[in-house]
């Protein structure tokens, strides 16, 4: 039985790659600064003897050394994710993302850890228009969360280069399904429609709605994060469906899956510094067997089903 350490496991996203690790006979320690009695998104793992829990920092070297001497893969997920707070703080982000990194990455390369996947995003692209995003493409990030994010790929391709520690970048796009907080201020407008429709009322869009996104079922996330790690592939890629849609498509489709045709958006200035349009290209990620199972509607059907159970 192999064993894999997933940091940030208690979070939306972390906890889908634990299922995905669990469900495929791994062993799993989940280490995230998140007291466990606080938890939700792992409340229907808490007897299952494959998974183990720790509450720390990532920034605790001493303790990460511990944590990893046992570990043949490291899914590096904890991290504070974009919100519009990181132009007031840039400094907790560094904290978080850059140097929480770094401690990872000389935690596994001391424990001789086989392969370290990182938690990247589609923000390090910024709004260089070219379509679609290309790994091939140099990074031009318009947030201090996406720096963070380039600094943390720079520091996997040195510590791959230098240390021989296999390293592979994973370049989410807009990651949305089922425990993903409405009410978050990290959370995507998908859970943000779906709340809204549910309470009968109006989804609330930021500008015209022709923004578009590439929006990856989580399920798909999971799946991509466990074929790249036991794969021989390291380096940068990108992680979504390959498909473009706009805001007005995604509030149009969650209301019709709803049954609530009586409801219209509603719109609201733009946001500043927002990325206006962004799609990936994912043919790279075939290199080691990724093909979304999800399609838009098949993914929203299912973040839908689970919304009030």
């Amino acid at each position: 039985m192999s064993k894999a350490a997933v940091t940030g496991g208690a979070g939306f996203v972390g906890s889908h790659i634990v299922d995905e690790l669990i469900k495929n006979d791994f062993e799993v320690v989940v280490i995230d600064n998140l007291p466990i009695e606080n938890i939700n998104n792992l409340n229907h793992l808490r007897r299952n003897s494959k998974m183990s829990y720790i509450q720390a920092s990532v920034n605790d070297l001493t303790l990460m050394q511990k944590q990893f001497s046992s570990v043949d893969y490291v899914f590096h997920f904890a991290a504070i994710p974009y919100t519009r707070d990181n132009f007031d703080n840039p400094i907790s982000y560094y904290e978080a993302n850059s140097k929480g990194t770094l401690c990872v990455l000389q935690a596994a390369k001391d424990n001789g850890v086989k392969k370290v996947i990182l938690a990247s995003s589609s923000a390090v692209y910024g709004n260089e228009p070219t379509l679609p995003k290309k790994e091939s493409m140099i990074p031009e990030p318009s947030s201090p969360y996406a720096i963070t994010k380039v600094t943390a790929e720079m520091y996997c391709s040195i510590f791959q280069r230098v240390y021989n520690l296999q390293t592979l970048c994973l370049r989410y796009f807009n990651i949305y399904g089922p425990r993903q907080n409405p009410n978050s201020q990290l959370a995507s407008v998908i859970p943000k429609f779906i709340q809204k429709v549910n309470e009968g009322k109006s989804p609330v869009i930021f500008g015209d709605g022709t923004h578009t996104r590439d929006f990856v079922f989580v399920g798909d996330v999971a799946r991509a994060s466990l074929l790249a790690a036991i794969s021989s592939a390291t380096g940068i890629y990108n992680i979504g469906t390959g498909k473009e849609i706009s805001l007005n498509e995604i509030a149009q489709t969650i209301i019709r899956l709803m049954g609530r045709n009586d409801i219209r958006p509603v719109y609201e200035g733009g946001i500043n510094n927002e990325i206006k349009y962004s799609v990936a290209d994912i043919s790279k990620a075939q290199d080691f067997g990724y093909e979304p199972h999800y399609s838009l509607e098949q993914g929203l059907k299912k973040t839908i089903e689970t919304w009030n159970n």
